[in-house]
């Protein structure tokens, strides 16, 4: 699952697989094998490449819809 939506917030960015591979540490093949389920990539690798697309991750309190949490709202730590 989390390779189809890596593969829609590239395509929705109008990037290729080669333009995240140049602006990330990651190779191309690597990120088509994130795409296509292959491997699977760590929460940091989703975070680098949704931030190359112009994305942020965010969950949301199915409870209080207003509670919000992002990467850059919390600190690593406190995990």
């Amino acid at each position: 699952m989390i390779g189809k939506i890596l593969k829609t917030m590239r395509k929705e960015s109008n990037l290729s697989q080669q333009d995240i591979s140049n602006n990330t540490d990651f190779a191309r093949n690597t990120i088509s094998q994130y795409e296509n389920g292959i491997i699977q990539p760590t929460f940091e690798t989703i975070e680098k490449i949704a931030e190359e697309c112009g994305f942020e991750i965010i969950f949301r309190s199915k409870k209080d819809k207003t509670h919000i949490l992002t990467s850059s709202n919390i600190k690593r730590e406190e995990i």
